[in-house]
């Protein structure tokens, strides 16, 4: 299967939100700051893809929380599972690499934002570091 013809299925814990990417994904970005620490309890484990290659498949739940003034966040208003995080002002959405349906090839090629990170928190690997942003450095961030 070519990169133009990969599909990936994914959704929230309970159904009401479920999603298909047509397309490449990137691999995922462990991402420690404070908002991901307050979102999903220590890191946000993001993949990434172009807007235009997510389709709906059910949205029933899904709504959107605007986080910031460069982001929004999606999730289920119905199991509030996190799905999405969609910059504004790029082309690529990055999704909650646990929503995608298993098994989904992906791995880890790096961690932003350490200098945030939970005490509690190790972050284990070889993969690089970032006190912050990762400034376009991994492959994929074009997405």
């Amino acid at each position: 299967m070519s990169d133009s013809e990969e599909l990936h299925r994914g959704g929230c814990l309970c159904g009401a939100v479920r999603y298909e990417v047509r397309g490449p994904l990137r691999d995922v970005v462990n991402c420690y700051c404070t908002m991901c620490q307050k979102l999903h309890g220590a890191c946000g484990p993001h993949a990434k893809a172009d807007k235009a290659a997510i389709a709906m498949v059910e949205d029933r739940g899904l709504k959107w929380y605007a986080s910031s003034a460069r982001a929004r966040r999606g999730f289920c208003g119905e199991c509030g599972a996190g799905l999405f995080w969609e910059p504004v002002d790029q082309p690529g959405t990055g999704i909650l690499a646990g929503t995608l349906d298993q098994p989904s090839g992906l791995k880890t090629i790096g961690h932003i934002f350490v200098a945030e990170t939970c005490d509690f928190t190790e972050i284990a690997g070889e993969a690089p570091r970032f006190e912050g942003s990762s400034q376009g450095a991994l492959d994929g961030d074009a997405l």
